[in-house]
């Protein structure tokens, strides 16, 4: 009898601990857990569905160039770039929109010289900035100087006043700094003592960072990361890329690229994709997309616990007119739910904040688009 109640009392006592740390310590797993027991008959959780989200992972890297302008650009460009088809597709992409790009990686992987490539196709006006840890605004959007003779001050305008700018490590300075762009990236202006002066037209920021891990780097203020359209991760190239670029290298002095692209070219181009219709449903599915990233956007009104800040609607329109430009390169004068799926993580993946949780869960922000991006049904 004694050791049937010493058995009872053990029994009990394990138990105890169970409870203690299953129930107590984690009563969400225990929800999860007896959720799949009950027959779910609420009308206001959502339907998850199986949704195939390789298209979102493929990108731009597999673009078919329609028009025969853009096939030449993309063959200049091939002259010495040999490899980053998702980078160069992206950068054509991004600038038949009239936005800006934003293009990070590590050092080495030929970020800057494809941009000064491209630069020197487009035929237009080309400035390049490197930004560093002591820079002023004023070296960047000019300042205004005292004339001893004429005893008047004049403008010196900075480096600013181009078609293209290529924004080296932008992240290299400070972000006093990089909000100087800000006025020039949205308005197309520079405001200097209070006088404005308007920049050329078109005009681009085609900006290059480091990981923010590495040392000497800041990040960008989440004002100016919204005025970059794309965000494109630039990674090692494989083995056989890699034996290609040294053979590139070897012959680098004897390639020549020639210019391609005029004004007059790129207006046409971009007419084209204003001409590109979109269909309701299409539009309702980039709605359903960006009201993804949102916490609390499922009908449950349950909160994503990796999600601090989502997308603005800034970003359904940005995604919007990036899959039109798609369409129009690839020959298309409609958008499908397929453009719209390829170019959505290079527009949202830096318009989402991710939680302190899934930052010290090494998640990432295209791991977790991704699978908010398998629950939405097409429209």
């Amino acid at each position: 009898m004694t050791s049937i109640v010493a058995l009872i009392v053990v029994i009990l006592g394990i138990l105890s601990v169970f409870l203690y740390f299953f129930v107590l310590e984690d009563k969400k797993s225990v929800q999860d857990f007896l959720q799949k027991f009950k027959k779910n008959t609420s009308p206001y959780v959502e339907k998850k569905s199986v949704i195939d989200t390789s298209i979102f992972e493929k990108g731009l890297s597999e673009v078919r160039f329609h028009n025969d302008v853009l096939k030449h650009v993309k063959n200049e460009l091939h002259k010495k770039i040999v490899w980053m088809d998702n980078f160069i597709n992206s950068v054509i992409v991004n600038l038949l929109c009239g936005w800006h790009i934003l293009v990070e990686g590590f050092p080495g992987l030929a970020k800057t010289k494809t941009i000064h490539t491209f630069a020197d196709i487009m035929g237009m006006v080309f400035k390049r900035i490197q930004f560093t840890p002591d820079m002023l605004p004023s070296d960047i959007i000019g300042v205004e100087i005292y004339n001893s003779a004429s005893k008047e001050f004049e403008t010196k305008m900075g480096p600013i006043v181009a078609n293209i700018i290529l924004a080296d490590e932008i992240n290299r300075s400070t972000p006093k700094v990089q909000s100087a762009l800000l006025e020039a990236m949205q308005e197309q202006q520079v405001t200097i003592w209070g006088k404005t002066v308007k920049l050329p037209s078109p005009f681009f920021v085609l900006a290059t960072q480091n990981p923010l891990e590495q040392e000497g780097t800041y990040p960008l203020p989440e004002a100016q990361i919204d005025r970059f359209l794309f965000k494109i991760l630039v990674h090692y190239p494989t083995l056989t890329e890699e034996k290609k670029v040294m053979d590139t290298v070897e012959h680098e002095d004897t390639i020549r690229v020639e210019k391609v692209l005029s004004n007059h070219d790129f207006d046409e181009l971009k007419a084209g994709v204003e001409k590109v219709t979109i269909s309701d449903e299409v539009k309702e599915y980039i709605t359903r997309l960006v009201q993804k990233t949102r916490p609390g956007s499922s009908k449950a009104g349950e909160k994503n616990p990796n999600i601090l800040y989502g997308s603005s609607p800034r970003w359904s329109i940005g995604l919007m007119i990036a899959a039109k430009a798609l369409a129009f390169v690839e020959g298309k004068d409609y958008v499908t739910h397929e453009d719209v799926q390829r170019v959505a993580l290079s527009v949202l993946r830096h318009r989402i904040v991710l939680s302190y949780d899934a930052k010290i869960s090494w998640l990432t922000e295209d791991a977790i688009l991704l699978e908010l991006f398998g629950e939405v049904n097409l429209v």
